[in-house]
């Protein structure tokens, strides 16, 4: 739900006269590539209980007719995030619109492919207005009340796109932090621009990642989710494909292009899901133009060795012991050492109570269902309305004209006890959410594997034994819909986990020696 920048939240449904961008519109035939055409012819004061009921709100007093706008173009319906000069911002109104349109199109025969973006070229949606549920929690249990109901209707919506049955296409072009995280980050295909900055930086003003973090974030490779909760790095451009957050990734210049030319595509009525994504996943590889060779992969090498190796505890200290010992290190490159200091530093400014609830959530959340995660992710959100960590952090890093540093409550780690953290997983009935097709569609494990070719199937090739890394390159290079990146994602694993035998055969090595 938040963001480092401007936050602000969603809002509902509206047929105000169409403005649209130029990514969400429909170009001009002659900017369709000849390509495209030859291989494809064709074609909020609420009671907190408002979570709980099957109605959604009504409109609230700053309902605004054109903060999200929709559009059909031929089988395709676009949804654009209408705020740019609050970095497209989400709001109770917006998400009460979007849900809506959802459920309208879902039951649509004209509707087959839905995509969402947001207007401008700054942000996707950098998140939600935080500072607003701060001066609502002010008030009292009423307040908090209002302010729990917010992410009640926030996560039925993000439920409801993780768990939708059509393609939906998000396109993460700026940045996408936060509540915008939450509208893209479930969508089987999701595009990173070298306008992208990713990043979950909750546990800066004392909260938790919310929007599904406990769901997505865990289920990347590594560690990796784990470190993005915990420190909130940003992952910029490209980097946010190779770490496994965007499934695709094209120039911010190629989605006009590439909107219309997903208009053209007709599926047939008995085509089942894996064979819509399939087609799209082909029609986005022809708008491919390469990756930028002067943005190296970040998560990669020694660096992602130290998160796998630091990250990989269940107890807030030993990680920070851990990182302790890399900096200490002497037989470790230096950059890595010195990242092991900058990490403690960024750790030390971090809300103690927030680490400790993020590192749980991120453990438990691997066992967790995608209507688990959002269920008790309500309850965690609740409490931390009433903490005083989330209108200190907000107030100091969001509200003050010049940010300063927040007074965190307990002030350190050993303060934070293990009763303390539980209470944010204890639900006892409290803070009751009802999803909106929980019982229809539920998983533990993402349904659709799109985008870059994941560690797990690379090792299970290698230990097959008998190959060689370029034999293993080819095999997953000639996968349809998978070209790009393939093979500097390849590389970079198996030269980070894989030995030579005498034959110079590739033999995945077990455990990295420290």
């Amino acid at each position: 739900m938040t963001a480092l920048l401007p936050l602000m939240f969603l809002r509902p449904s509206c047929t105000a006269a169409y403005k649209p961008l130029s990514k969400l519109s429909r170009s001009p035939p002659s900017i369709v590539p000849l390509k495209a055409k030859i291989l494809i012819p064709a074609m909020s004061g609420q009671a907190a209980t408002m979570a709980t009921g099957s109605q959604l709100p009504k409109k609230g007093p700053r309902y605004d007719p054109d903060d999200v706008l929709f559009n059909p173009i031929y089988g395709v319906r676009t949804i654009e995030l209408n705020r740019p000069k609050k970095l497209n911002s989400l709001n109770g109104s917006m998400a009460r619109k979007i849900i809506s349109r959802l459920q309208e199109w879902e039951k649509s025969q004209m509707a087959s492919v839905i995509i969402i973006g947001g207007a401008g070229p700054k942000a996707f949606c950098a998140g939600g207005d935080v500072a607003a549920l701060v001066e609502q929690n002010t008030s009292g249990p009423e307040g908090q009340a209002a302010s729990q109901a917010y992410f009640g209707l926030e996560y039925q919506l993000d439920h409801l796109i993780a768990t939708y049955p059509k393609p939906y296409i998000a396109y993460m072009d700026g940045i996408t932090m936060g509540g915008g995280v939450g509208l893209s980050v479930h969508a089987p295909i999701r595009i990173a621009t070298q306008r992208t900055l990713f990043a979950m930086p909750e546990t800066t003003i004392g909260f938790f990642p919310d929007v599904g973090g406990s769901f997505f974030l865990p289920r990347l490779e590594g560690r990796i989710g784990t470190y993005l909760a915990l420190t909130s790095e940003r992952l910029n451009g490209v980097n946010a494909f190779y770490a496994g957050v965007a499934t695709h990734y094209i120039d911010s210049s190629s989605l006009s292009s590439l909107t219309a030319r997903l208009a053209e595509l007709e599926f047939k009525d008995y085509e089942d899901m894996y064979s819509r994504l399939a087609t799209i996943a082909a029609t986005i590889a022809e708008f491919d133009s390469g990756l930028p060779h002067d943005e190296p992969m970040l998560l990669a090498g020694e660096l992602r060795k130290a998160i796998d190796r630091c990250f990989s505890y269940t107890e807030i200290e030993s990680i920070i012991r851990a990182l302790e010992n890399e900096e200490k290190n002497t037989k470790l490159p230096q950059h890595i050492r010195d990242w092991a200091t900058s990490t403690i530093t960024t750790l030390s400014e971090r809300s103690p109570t927030s680490l400790k609830v993020t590192l749980k959530q991120m453990e438990l959340g691997r066992k967790w269902s995608i209507g688990e995660a959002f269920r008790n992710e309500y309850h965690i959100a609740g409490n931390f309305m009433s903490h005083p960590d989330f209108d200190s952090g907000v107030s100091a890093r969001l509200i003050h004209k010049f940010p300063t540093k927040p007074t965190w409550n307990p002030p350190s780690l050993q303060d934070v006890t293990r009763k303390e953290v539980n209470k944010f997983f204890n639900h006892e009935g409290k803070f009751p959410i009802k999803l909106l097709n929980e019982q229809e569609r539920n998983y533990t494990q993402y349904p659709f594997r799109m985008g870059l070719v994941r560690e797990d199937e690379i090792e299970s090739v290698v230990r097959q034994g008998g190959q060689k890394a370029k034999e293993i390159i080819g095999k997953f290079f000639d996968e349809g819909g998978r070209r790009l990146g393939t093979k500097e994602k390849v590389e970079e694993v198996l030269a980070r986990n894989c030995t030579q035998d005498e034959g110079g055969y590739l033999v995945w090595k077990d455990e990295e020696p420290i």
